[in-house]
């Protein structure tokens, strides 16, 4: 059963390493993110989840905990791993690291310094349809009796004209249901967000926040908006539910 769920944005700039000189303006967005960790971390959970997009084509890959996740690829040299990695390294896991979005979620656990429930990865497709991503929530909620979730992803990449997708006048409108949505803990609201619509206005976030949807349909949680600003031109959403 789900008990608590954190969201939080995906972007590797909310790592300072990786920000560099731009590392104060996500200031806000990082200490709303780890007060969203902490409410996961108040709900003991028996589980921890970490859920996030990726471009990949598999609908949904899974990571065990330990599995690395680095942002060499963004220029710096940093490693992280999901969840604690153990003391021996012949005895971690070994393969392809975590997507960027797990490697955002396994450096915000070491920053708020986890060690509570064992952690797993599950990252899904972008454009996974609503009807495979509601019964993949069901599922994660049922893989133990308390489950906690920290589900990553971004609004619209398109909210200025130095947006990554450029502007786009639907992208405000779009990131302000969404983010009311998951302010209010409104599964209903995220389950019918549109696919083609989120699609074109660049959000990774959809699919995770419908396999939320999925995964919160009983669970009676309340939710609490903590931060919402569009730096960069990109949406970004810290929440809490509980």
């Amino acid at each position: 059963m789900l008990v608590a769920a954190a969201l939080c944005p995906c972007p590797p700039l909310l790592v300072p390493e990786v920000a560099a000189g731009a590392a104060p303006e996500l200031e806000p967005v990082r200490a709303a993110c780890v007060d969203a960790v902490g409410v996961l971390a108040a709900a003991r959970p028996d589980r921890l989840i970490v859920l996030g997009p990726d471009r990949a084509e598999a609908d949904a890959a899974r990571y065990p905990q330990g599995a690395p996740g680095t942002f060499r690829r963004f220029g710096v040299a940093l490693d992280v791993t999901l969840g604690p990695a153990g003391p021996a390294p012949e005895d971690r896991p070994t393969g392809p690291g975590v997507p960027a979005s797990l490697a955002v979620g396994a450096w915000l656990l070491s920053r708020t310094e986890w060690s509570g429930a064992p952690v797993e990865g599950v990252a899904v497709a972008e454009r996974l349809p609503r009807d495979r991503c509601l019964p993949l929530g069901r599922e994660l909620a049922g893989a133990a009796p308390r489950v906690a979730l920290l589900v990553m992803g971004d609004g619209s990449a398109r909210r200025s004209v130095k947006a990554p997708g450029y502007f786009d006048e639907r992208a405000e409108a779009f990131d302000a249901a969404a983010f009311g949505a998951l302010g209010a803990a409104d599964t209903a609201a995220l389950a019918a967000l549109d696919e083609e619509l989120a699609a074109a206005l660049l959000v990774s976030g959809r699919a995770s926040w419908q396999v939320l949807a999925g995964a919160a349909e009983d669970a009676g949680l309340r939710g609490r908006l903590l931060r919402e600003e569009a730096p960069y031109g990109v949406g970004y959403a810290v929440a809490a539910w509980s």
